[in-house]
């Protein structure tokens, strides 16, 4: 991307860049690069060294551990970890919950799992899909039921990215059945050590096991883990995908990915010619280029109304579904690409194609996006 930085901002890159080359571990790095699966203490110690440096949560309020960046460095960092095959900090605590707890959450929460957060202490999942509440999600049946000082919560949540590896999880539950569904949900922190809970693992299409189903048994869970006001639940969750969406879309990642793809097509083909001099393959590729370019400027400008203490609003819904669509996109250019170019150790296109089908679902599906936009934008 060809933005016009300021020399601050130049300098600001090769800080980033320089730190990343040499705190980056090389046995993660080389995972990142072949595409291996990353292991849980690969992601702790990455983002323990981002934490030493008070770079883990640069989009959190400085009082609690962010960075005070502006903008474009957000923007600049977010890039430079891409390119330099830096692995993205985990989003379920950093990203997801803690926007939550910090706007919505008592004191003594703040006070106690922001730290831990950012001392990788706790590893979050995010409890929302059910089976037969996706999309849908205001439709779900887990129950939680209050008996005196706790909740009893029962019911299934499926999807769930590496709760092998969490010990929390923050909950969407039903808390009052009579209410209109978005009404009586509540937004519940739990201990997944806790007797009653059950993890599951999943076998996604390319082999990996990312996925989880987590089973709540009569789990009993403190009513002070209740964040915000019982029933507001829907709100936090709204809250919590907004800026879920707009890291979904992995603009930085795409740029990384797009480079890839055009090593790849500018190896020699059987033939004595190249991918890259294939007319209509070098059009697609150029066509999610400037869609890519013009998608990290409206990125861009969210995050310019998130510094001004926005709510991302309806960018995020335009964002998830173009950032996601663009991944897709590049994922079957990489596929084509690979069965021409000689094996480089980097490309594993056929796992990295069937993972990026799930991204058009997650965080809301795109078409869940479309209505977004369709209601609040048109009025249909």
């Amino acid at each position: 991307m060809d933005l016009s930085f300021s020399p601050e901002d130049l300098a600001f890159r090769e800080e980033i860049r320089a730190f990343v080359a040499a705190e980056l571990p090389a046995p993660i790095r080389h995972k990142m690069q072949v595409g291996e699966e990353l292991t849980r203490d690969d992601y702790v110690t990455w983002q323990k060294i981002l934490s030493a440096r008070g770079w883990l949560a640069p989009n959190w309020p400085v009082e609690y551990g962010g960075t005070n960046w502006s903008v474009v460095q957000k923007h600049i960092f977010d890039e430079e970890l891409a390119l330099g095959f830096a692995p993205r900090s985990l989003p379920f605590g950093v990203s997801m919950v803690a926007p939550v707890i910090i706007n919505f959450g008592s004191e003594e929460q703040k006070r106690y799992y922001l730290p831990r957060i950012l001392s990788s202490e706790d590893w979050w999942c995010q409890g929302y899909s059910e089976p037969g509440s996706g999309s849908d999600l205001a439709s779900l049946s887990t129950r939680a039921e209050r008996d005196g000082d706790h909740y009893v919560i029962n019911g299934q949540k499926t999807w769930i990215t590496l709760a092998q590896y969490a010990n929390m999880i923050f909950v969407l539950a039903r808390t009052d059945p009579a209410a209109k569904k978005q009404k009586g949900i509540s937004f519940i922190l739990v201990d997944m050590t806790t007797p009653g809970v059950t993890v599951r693992p999943i076998e996604t299409i390319d082999g990996g096991h990312e996925i989880n189903e987590v089973i709540f048994e009569n789990v009993r869970v403190p009513v002070a883990n209740l964040v915000g006001e019982e029933g507001g639940g829907w709100t936090y969750a709204k809250f919590l995908l907004e800026h879920e969406r707009n890291g979904t879309a992995g603009v930085a990642g795409s740029f990384q990915m797009l480079d890839h793809l055009k090593e790849l097509a500018a190896k020699e083909r059987y033939n004595g010619s190249t991918l890259l001099e294939d007319v209509t393959f070098a059009k697609r590729i150029a066509e999610v280029e400037v869609r890519l370019t013009a998608l990290s400027y409206a990125q861009l400008r969210a995050l310019a109304a998130e510094s001004a203490s926005k709510s991302p609003g309806l960018e995020s819904s335009y964002i998830k579904i173009v950032g996601t669509e663009i991944q897709q996109a590049i994922s079957e250019l990489m596929m084509e690409a690979g069965a021409y170019a000689s094996f480089d150790g980097r490309t594993k296109a056929a796992p990295q194609y069937f993972n990026f089908r799930k991204t058009s679902i997650y965080a809301g599906s795109n078409e869940i996006q479309r209505n977004i936009l369709a209601k609040r934008m048109l009025g249909l």
